[in-house]
């Protein structure tokens, strides 16, 4: 082989191993928080309303953030196999995340407390 074609060899296998090094490093994890079907204990099941509305029971899967609008009010979380934190006042509450296996209600505010976002870690 000339040395011409050594270095078209030489350059062309560089590029592909810096690609593919390049691919490997930035890629990442594709989970998201998902709704889920309400059929298992293991999933995330959220009870909440609107101000005015009923509640409804919700549930969800994998690690991830869910935002909500203002005005939508949370009375139960359990959390089935998740770790769990819901952001109100301004924070993620609890400091320490609602551990798995753990039904978490509010019995001194009978209504809820006001919610704009959940978190499974």
């Amino acid at each position: 082989m000339n040395q011409a074609a050594k270095r078209v060899v030489l350059s062309a296998l560089t590029t592909v191993v810096a690609a593919t090094s390049l691919t490997l490093a930035t890629t990442t994890q594709a989970s998201a928080i998902g709704k889920v079907p309400c059929s298992t204990g293991e999933f995330l099941h959220i009870d909440i309303h609107p101000t005015l509305g009923p509640t409804q029971t919700l549930c969800y899967a994998n690690a991830g953030t869910l935002e909500f609008a203002r005005g939508w009010w949370i009375t139960k979380i359990s959390t089935g196999n998740n770790r769990v934190q819901w952001h109100g006042d301004g924070r993620w509450q609890p400091d320490t995340p609602i551990n798995k296996w753990t039904v978490f209600t509010w019995p001194n505010h009978p209504g809820g407390v006001s919610v704009t976002g959940i978190k499974i870690l």
